[in-house]
């Protein structure tokens, strides 16, 4: 690789409110439902759309949400946190592994460290080449795409655009089933495992899926490697999504119900993890770790378990690596083979 080319690797995340405050989450929350790739609608439907979340969800919502966001907030939101993490472990893997690392970065979505100044900041330093790893294992039009968004509009009326690849999806590569089967399997030895496994994840509506987005599809079969992975049978396990909002139909079966009907056929003990997510965040460690627990204890259930996301875990640092690996080895020439030859000479 020659000197003077320079590459960086992005991972990017959905975003956070930058503080536990009302002002702050109204500006978060402002930013991220005003995407059209999140909130669908044109014409009359944007417009209503709109009209709802200026005057009545960016009213009401800030400082509810800014309350729930204190009770897990340390020195800083726990997506970011782990974000950080993340960029600083695959960073020290990489250059412990390879003469020709790249330099690791966060990007968010929405919020900050935003991923249109972490690319124009990369572009000014001199970088040419970048990789971008959503981390969304599975695609969706509402997650991953914005992304592809923000890079044609960061490249849109550049003299010379940057050499830029992103990783669609990597719901079923085997380094990520392998970290991800790995982390159930290490809490699972440390706790008593639960007589189901719930793999939740974060839903859709209906008629996104039903226009083609895959991300359904996709998340059924992440459940099923999964499974394997573990050693599984099928009544062992259960696919189900979270978080619906608003009155239209979202992907089924939903989370929060599912948990009551198993209750109520007496199933005593829960496992829940939530493969979509590669950080915990609000969603995780609210909604599912605590809300949740309280429908199925309501509900006549006994043991409920939050299995952690993969995190900066080993196994799914390493499987970040092995995107890198795949998705650039032309660009960085990581090849143990090429590194022995040169430090030979």
């Amino acid at each position: 690789m020659s000197d003077s080319i320079k590459t960086a690797v992005i991972l990017t995340n959905l975003g956070t409110p930058d503080k536990p405050e009302a002002s702050a989450v109204k500006r978060y929350l402002r930013e991220f439902l005003s995407d059209s790739r999140v909130v669908e609608g044109k014409g009359l439907r944007r417009i209503a759309w709109l009209a709802v979340l200026n005057f009545i969800i960016l009213n009401l919502r800030p400082r509810k949400v800014a309350k729930l966001y204190r009770s897990i907030w340390e020195d800083d939101s726990p997506m970011r946190k782990i974000l950080n993490e993340q960029v600083t472990e695959l960073q020290l893997l990489l250059q412990q592994n390879y003469e020709t690392a790249p330099c690791v970065f966060a990007g968010m979505t929405y919020g900050s460290p935003s991923l249109k100044e972490r690319l124009e900041s990369l572009a000014g330093h001199g970088y040419q080449r970048v990789l971008i790893i959503p981390m969304y294992p599975q695609y969706s039009a509402t997650t991953t795409a914005p992304i592809y968004d923000q890079v044609a509009r960061f490249q849109l009326g550049r003299r010379e655009v940057l050499d830029i690849r992103i990783v669609k999806s990597f719901y079923n590569h085997p380094a990520y089933i392998n970290s991800l089967a790995q982390s159930i399997r290490l809490f699972r030895q440390s706790a008593q495992p639960a007589e189901k496994l719930m793999l939740s994840y974060h839903g859709i509506p209906k008629e996104y899926a039903d226009k083609g987005d895959p991300y359904p599809q996709q998340c059924h079969q992440t459940s099923v490697l999964v499974a394997k992975a573990l050693g599984l049978s099928e009544n062992e396990w259960v696919t189900t999504f979270q978080s619906r909002f608003g009155p239209a139909q979202w992907l089924q079966p939903y989370t929060d119900k599912t948990l009551e009907s198993l209750a109520q056929k007496q199933v005593k003990a829960v496992d829940v993890v939530c493969p979509a997510f590669t950080a915990d965040c609000l969603e995780t460690l609210e909604e599912i770790a605590e809300e949740n627990k309280e429908v199925f204890h309501k509900a006549g259930g006994e043991s409920y378990q939050y299995i952690p996301a993969v995190n900066s875990s080993p196994a799914f640092i390493a499987a970040l690596m092995t995107l890198v690996q795949e998705q650039s080895a032309d660009w960085l020439k990581l090849d143990n083979q090429a590194d022995e030859k040169n430090n030979a000479v």
